[in-house]
């Protein structure tokens, strides 16, 4: 039976000044990196237990970014190729990804274990129950196709979606099998389903009918969901609209897809963005199955100024219209690092958004 966590977070944390510039060190020491990676981790650990978290992560501190557990373990892609990505923020910007996910330009072959690295530590050490985040394969279609390259080796960027299903299928079933209590996976891609503009670049683009690739994607993560279901393990889909360095890249409630994606998914726990009104109404919470946990993600990790308790319970008794109140959770709308860079705020300023996350869950629930 899954855990309630009725305090939540996505999994990533800022990473201290020591790990970034031994990261980007010239003279990279893998054995020195290593250790400091321990020691931070083990320090944001005792933090997450001080606080009250009943679920703890490593932060992510032994990744570039949030996918990269998969990239570093898998050849095939080309870091040196990007797509241009539009981001929105402070600024607008237009941002080559090649840093996140180069273009596949070769049969994608694993050469280890994606996770096996992070799991190891997090059993050792970790003070409860453990999750462990991986991308959707729904993420690499849309950033590591590209149409004279890439449909050399796979047909189309479906027949690329469910190469990479594959690999995850066999990651998420080993942590299963290694007792991981929680596994999330991380589907931003969902977000061009609920904007029209980049449901026209599906078209354009990709070549593929907008209503057919998310077929495909829910089946492909499904696929992966129920390699993973065993008894004790709770599996989850976290989805936002974006969140390199405090900026998004998509817009628009979950109403265009909200049926289809609560009631065909095959998880315990659905994580959601809505910190703002670029994330529409509670009102597609409606098709949410009873009895699966709806994790509210109203705390922002993109902005330091810090939410109002009573703000937040007045938007968690909200949603419980549609949702109830024993099936919610409490979370930020993403972690404070999907890359390493991270967001524009501070460790304290993230320190006191997730204490004031376990206070007003403990306030609710």
């Amino acid at each position: 039976m899954q855990s309630s966590y009725r305090a939540d977070h996505v999994g990533s944390f800022l990473r201290p000044k020591e790990l970034l510039q031994a990261r980007q060190s010239v003279t990279h020491d893998p054995e020195r990196l290593r250790a400091i990676e321990d020691r931070h981790i083990l320090r944001v650990l005792a933090r997450q237990k001080e606080l009250g978290f009943d679920i703890f992560t490593d932060g992510e501190f032994r990744r570039l970014h949030f996918m990269s557990d998969f990239t570093d373990a898998v050849e095939g892609f080309d870091m040196g190729g990007a797509v241009a990505r539009s981001w929105k923020g402070e600024e607008e910007k237009k941002a080559p990804v090649s840093r996140i996910a180069g273009i596949v330009t070769t049969k994608l072959r694993q050469v280890r274990r994606l996770t096996a690295h992070e799991v190891e530590f997090m059993k050792a050490h970790s003070p409860g129950a453990i999750k462990i985040t991986l991308p959707s394969a729904t993420q690499f279609p849309a950033i590591s196709f590209q149409y004279g390259i890439t449909d050399k080796i796979y047909q189309d960027p479906i027949a690329l979606l469910h190469e990479v299903a594959g690999i995850l299928r066999n990651e998420m079933a080993q942590l299963a099998a290694e007792c991981v209590s929680y596994i999330q996976i991380d589907a931003p891609r969902y977000s061009y389903f609920m904007d029209p503009k980049w449901r026209d670049w599906m078209r354009r683009e990709m070549q593929v009918e907008p209503e057919r690739l998310l077929d495909e994607s829910i089946q492909a993560d499904n696929s992966c969901f129920h390699a993973a279901r065993r008894a004790g393990v709770t599996l989850a889909i976290h989805l936002c609209r974006g969140n390199n360095r405090s900026q998004w890249y998509a817009e628009g409630g979950y109403d265009a897809i909200a049926e289809k994606m609560f009631t065909t998914l095959a998880v315990d726990r659905f994580l959601l963005e809505y910190d703002d009104s670029r994330s529409g109404t509670f009102e597609p919470l409606r098709f949410v199955p009873r009895g699966k946990t709806v994790v509210l993600g109203l705390i922002s990790s993109k902005h330091p100024q810090l939410e109002e308790s009573a703000a937040l319970i007045r938007r968690i008794q909200d949603a419980s219209r549609y949702v109830p109140l024993e099936n919610l959770a409490l979370s930020p709308q993403c972690g404070f690092a999907s890359t390493m860079e991270g967001n524009l705020l501070t460790e304290d300023e993230q320190w006191a958004k997730l204490r004031l996350l376990v206070d007003t869950a403990r306030q609710v629930w």
